[in-house]
């Protein structure tokens, strides 16, 4: 248990039996009052955002999460199949435990699957995936700087923003955390 006080940006809290990471935190220490800690928070089962206002004295619990890294293999059904780099033991996860890392579903990619009591609660990415061109406009000749960019969508069905010269069948390189292309890659 911690002090209100001591929350910070990132951290992950058990309220009313409900795992949330702080997204925001703010102290407001109003003159002679006593001060107020406001968080915002984001419910790491189902994704949802909150605001909380807790008193100085409060206390909450704070959860540390056990960090496992897994292979993605392939998907079953709706399920998604990983497989842990330690004990090679396989789980299947759902798409709401996934969330945004769909977007980087390739075999064997390794991810960080964030665990609490044994049970996984979301994933995340490598910093950057190398994904397949699928689908792209064709080159423009004598484009404008203004017209230096076009949507494409990848092999996982993310659509991001790419120079002019990527075509269909390119490798590129994308940076997970904001799905901005990074550079083009010669093989996989």
């Amino acid at each position: 248990m911690i002090d209100a006080t001591q929350i910070r940006k990132g951290m992950i809290l058990n309220l009313d039996r409900t795992l949330y990471k702080v997204m925001e935190f703010t102290l407001i220490t109003p003159g002679r009052w006593k001060a107020i800690v406001q968080i915002k928070l984001r419910n790491l089962h189902d994704g949802s955002q909150t605001e909380r206002r807790l008193r100085s004295e409060e206390r909450v619990e704070q959860v540390v999460l056990e960090e496992i890294e897994m292979e993605y293999l392939y998907r079953e059904g709706e399920d998604y199949v990983f497989m842990n780099l330690g004990n090679y033991e396989q789980i299947k996860l759902a798409p709401d435990v996934i969330g945004e890392g769909v977007n980087y579903l390739i075999p064997n990619v390794v991810f960080n699957i964030a665990m609490h009591e044994g049970t996984p609660i979301g994933i995340e990415p490598p910093v950057t995936v190398d994904l397949l061109v699928t689908e792209t406009a064709p080159f423009l000749k004598g484009a404008t700087q203004s017209a230096s960019s076009k949507p494409a969508t990848l092999e996982t069905g993310l659509t991001v923003t790419v120079p002019q010269f990527v075509k269909e069948g390119d490798v590129i390189r994308i940076d997970t955390r904001d799905n901005k292309y990074l550079e083009r890659v010669k093989t996989r």
